[in-house]
Formats: structure tokens, sequence, C-alpha cells
């Protein structure tokens, strides 16, 4: 996907998450095309992309409409992603090689001069390879291959949460801990690290998506989500 795709999407889901576009809102390619000042095939490929993702639907001869967001759905599809990239995890811990092991480690060592400098675009960008190195380092290609499709569809409901204050800093303290586990072959402290990652990333979504939808059922506690296995 091009670069301008990628922040016509960032632009438009945060839009749609905040509820600044509410569902049933009509986006117009050359509405867009002028709003972010580019041609039709950048806003086109963003659409396509963000109906893939669930954001808008792609109604024949309507054009794009901004998609009602299921809670529950979207609630299932975070447990999902909670539980497997814990399960990622475990496996790494007790599966990786040692070069793999230091590579983790590495790139866990060069985030934290991003945490630093506040440098949120370089960290998301490492923080990506460092989820990716974790499921590659599960030697399990098909566990792999359904992470990255969930991380792929859930990533503009991540990415909405860009700017929150302390972010890069706990999100670090919590690699940290998933980085010592897998380094120590300790797969259920790698699990339990990495669920608790993700689990609370995925109730920030839940808790943004809920204030955007006022009135609506709504998840209230990380452990509505995602119930207690007793770790």
């Amino acid at each position: 996907m091009s670069t301008i795709a990628t922040k016509i999407i960032q632009t438009l889901a945060e839009e749609i998450i905040s509820g600044a576009l509410p569902p049933g809102y009509k986006l117009e390619e050359k509405n867009l095309a002028e709003r972010f000042q580019v041609s039709r095939t950048p806003v086109r490929e963003a659409l396509r992309e963000m109906g893939a993702r669930g954001l808008i639907e792609l109604i024949p001869r309507r054009g794009a409409m901004v998609a009602n967001i299921g809670l529950a759905e979207l609630s299932d599809l975070l447990e999902a992603e909670c539980e497997l990239e814990a399960l990622c995890a475990q496996l790494s811990a007790q599966r990786m090689s040692v070069v793999e092991k230091k590579q983790l480690e590495r790139i866990h060592e060069q985030t934290e001069a991003l945490v630093a400098g506040k440098n949120e675009t370089d960290y998301l960008e490492l923080n990506r390879k460092f989820h990716e190195l974790i499921c590659v380092g599960t030697h399990n290609k098909t566990i792999a291959n359904m992470v990255g499709g969930l991380r792929d569809r859930l990533s503009a409901f991540r990415q909405a949460q860009a700017g929150t204050e302390g972010r890069l800093t706990v999100a670090h303290d919590e690699h940290g801990a998933v980085v010592e586990a897998i380094l120590a072959s300790d797969g259920a402290a790698a699990y339990a690290a990495m669920r608790n990652h993700v689990a609370r990333l995925s109730t920030g979504v839940m808790d943004r998506l809920r204030d955007a939808q006022a009135g609506k059922p709504a998840v209230r506690s990380q452990d509505e989500v995602f119930p207690s296995l007793g770790l």
C-alpha cells in the first residue's frame, strides 16, 4: 500500500472511531481527493483497504459509507488477537533460536531511545517488527499468518490511540516483560506478559469506540473483554 493511502486511512480511521464521521456518512472520492490534495488513485486504494478492515461499506452504485461498527464483533476480534499473540509469545519462548532472541532483544533496546525522544512514527515501525519477530519465532506459519491477518485488520483501531500521553513508555515497559520471559525460555510468563500487553491496548480501543457510540451497550472492563484464565 502506498504511503499516501496509509496516511488517508489513518486520518479517516481516527475520525470514524472518534465519531466525527458517523455511521452512514458517505465518503466521496472527489471530495477526499480535494481534501487530501491527491489524485483519486490513493483515495480508491485507501477506501478498498478500509472496506477490507470493516471501517466502511463499499456499496455498488452508492459508493463508500461509514460502517456501523459492532462492539460485539470488535470485541471478538480483539479477544482472538489477544489470545493468539499470547500463544505466539509462549511458543517463541520455547522455540526461538539464540539468534532470534538476540534480534528481539536488540529491537527492544532500539525502541528505548525512541520512547525517550517521543518519536512515535519510528517507534510504531519497530513495534511492528517486534510483534512480527515474535510471530516468526513460533516456527508455525499457520499461527503467524492468523495473527498477521488480525493485526492488519485491527491496525486502524490501535493507531487511533496515537498521541495518548505516556503510551510509548507503558508499551515499552510491557514489551520489556515479554522480552525478559522469552530470553529466559519461560513460556508461561511470556504468555501472561503478552496477554496483559495486548489486552490493555484492546481495552483502550473498546473505550474509544464505546465513547463514540454513546448510548449503546458496552464492555466496561478488561476482564469482560478478556475473561481471566487464572494466569
